[in-house]
This record gives C-alpha cells, structure tokens and sequence, in this order.
C-alpha cells in the first residue's frame, strides 16, 4: 500500500499527462504549418494577380 502511494506521488501518472500535452503540441505544429501553407497561397495567388494585372500594360 505505501508503495502504491510513492508511485503515485512520484510522478506514475504524469505520462497522461506528457501524452495530453504532445496532443496539443502536435496540433500546434498542425495548425502552424496549415498557416505557413495558406500564407504561401495567399502570397502566390496575389503575385499572379498583379502579374496579370500589370501584364496588360
């Protein structure tokens, strides 16, 4: 019983907790590379469309 009590208290569970935040760290990374992905888009849609625009001239 006073095993199972230093176990706890040193730290067995905080593996779920370790787990809970590589979850949010990996959606971060996600969402951070899904907003460097739209930013290129973004800047790549704008530069055809002032190549277009300006072509005409």
């Amino acid at each position: 019983m006073v095993e199972l009590k230093q176990q706890t208290m040193c730290g067995i569970k905080s593996p779920a907790k370790r787990k809970g935040h590589g979850f949010t760290r990996k959606c971060a990374s996600l969402v951070k590379e899904q907003r460097a992905r739209i930013y290129i888009l973004r800047r790549c849609a704008t530069i055809l469309l002032c190549w277009y625009i300006h072509g005409d001239e």
